[in-house]
């Protein structure tokens, strides 16, 4: 039986449909984003119903890796520190997406092209005021310290006060979301639609695609209920 033990401390999973189902799904989310954005009609139902296959296809996925860390005790500790690093690595590209916005904004605001008349914002723009963006920021901001709250209680060992972070969290989230869209829905803006009628339709459909975070973190209260988290495994 020796020689059939493994020769290294990492998991080999088995063949698996995910990777490559999930890659087509978001094959069609590409293409049919294009097509939508040029304003053909075969793109937007290909854009939600991409959307949608990837969901699901994307639950299986998870679903699959828990039975193994959870139930099967596949993760070894080196894979859990390659976990680890994989959404560490996921965080870091989401503060340089967000560092693009924040550039992009700067260098319009200090050095304004000539196209728009040398000045931002731009001539003939209503603004939004910074009131409810400032509320939002600092729920969105509390959300992120009531997680890191939830996770120092993990570390402890401390369950129950770590799922009433958690449970904060996702409170906030949602409050986040629905000032959100209440300040897209208000905006004397558009965005990419050519009448406020094409915007309202437009978030009825896909406002759910668009906060994804808050769907993630809900899952991760629920897998913290039934106890898949632990000091050594968060």
């Amino acid at each position: 039986m020796a020689h059939e033990r493994p020769a290294h401390t990492f998991h080999l999973v088995n063949p698996s449909p995910w990777p490559l189902t999930v890659a087509i799904s978001l094959l069609g989310v590409t293409i049919g984003g294009v097509l939508y954005f040029q304003a053909y009609n075969l793109g937007f139902w290909l854009l939600i119903s991409s959307l949608t296959l990837l969901g699901v296809l994307a639950s299986f996925w998870f679903r699959d890796i828990i039975r193994e860390g959870v139930y099967l005790k596949n993760h070894t500790p080196k894979v859990i520190y390659s976990l680890r690093l994989g959404f560490l690595l996921f965080i870091l590209s989401e503060i340089m997406f967000f560092f693009s916005f924040f550039w992009a904004y700067l260098h319009n605001f200090l050095s304004p092209a000539i196209e728009i008349g040398s000045q931002w914002p731009p001539y003939g723009l209503e603004t939004i005021g910074l009131k409810l963006p400032c509320v939002n920021t600092i729920t969105l901001l509390s959300s992120g310290a009531t997680a890191t709250l939830a996770h120092i209680h993990l570390i402890n060992n401390k369950r129950q006060p770590a799922i009433e972070a958690l449970l904060v969290t996702i409170v906030l989230a949602s409050i986040f979301t629905a000032i959100q869209l209440y300040e897209y829905k208000h905006a004397p803006f558009l965005f990419l639609m050519e009448s406020m009628d094409q915007f309202l339709y437009f978030n009825r459909l896909s406002w759910n695609s668009c906060f994804n975070g808050t769907i993630f973190i809900i899952s991760q209260m629920i897998r913290l209920i039934k106890g898949h988290f632990n000091p050594t495994i968060i």
